[in-house]
């Protein structure tokens, strides 16, 4: 899943980022509300982490502006600010939620996941099943059989994009755009050294290669 900061204190906003990609997550960061408006517009984002005290555009208006347009994407706004007041402010403009600096990280990871999984409510289900293969995105958990297989967490988020798009064919730049983020310079061809990966623990029949478009996952038959 891909997320967007948008926090103007650089040290706390690449600190979040880096706790964040451990975590599992693609991440971009930018530091003033006009910017952080431009790339949450572009609808390719999970979650927003949205500082309210912010240069060019502050993150209420950002907000409104985002909710106003039609995004629907899950807000987590961040201030320094406190009291009832600010609080239902920027309720009122369309955050999901609200956090008061300073904050605990491990609570900050928590709002994160409590957004992701309600956003997911009422869609698909989030386990997966093809063949003997389960995969779990919510638990981010993948079982063959009744044994589980121990994923990192880049080897399960390149899976988690071929499993959402099953029997599909997903292109390295796609896998590369929702797993990495904007800012990757890396050879490209790291997304060849993850399926390798996956293929040996999971299967090399289970992830096909079409050639020069992609990768497909393919159910047993």
């Amino acid at each position: 899943m891909r997320l967007l900061i948008v926090e103007d204190e650089k040290r706390l906003a690449l600190s979040l980022a880096k706790g964040l990609t451990a975590e599992g997550y693609a991440v971009d960061v930018v530091h003033d509300g006009i910017d952080g408006l431009h790339r949450a517009s572009e609808g390719t984002y999970d979650l927003v982490i949205l500082d309210i005290m912010l240069p060019g555009m502050n993150g209420y208006r950002v907000c409104s502006t985002l909710r106003a347009a039609g995004h629907d994407v899950p807000i987590l706004m961040l201030t320094a600010k406190d009291g009832e007041y600010d609080e239902a402010e920027g309720l009122d403009t369309g955050a999901d939620d609200y956090l008061t600096k300073p904050f605990s990280y491990v609570v900050l990871v928590a709002r994160v996941k409590a957004l992701l999984r309600r956003r997911g409510n009422g869609g698909p289900s989030p386990v997966h099943t093809l063949g003997d293969l389960k995969v779990d995105t919510a638990a981010r958990r993948v079982f063959r059989g009744d044994d589980e297989v121990a994923l990192t967490a880049k080897e399960f988020a390149v899976l988690e994009q071929l499993v959402l798009r099953t029997g599909e064919v997903v292109s390295k730049g796609d896998i590369l755009e929702h797993v990495w983020d904007f800012a990757y310079e890396g050879d490209p061809n790291i997304v060849e050294v993850y399926i390798s990966a996956l293929r040996r623990k999971l299967g090399a029949q289970l992830i096909k290669t079409v050639r020069g478009a992609g990768y497909r996952l393919e159910a047993p038959r």
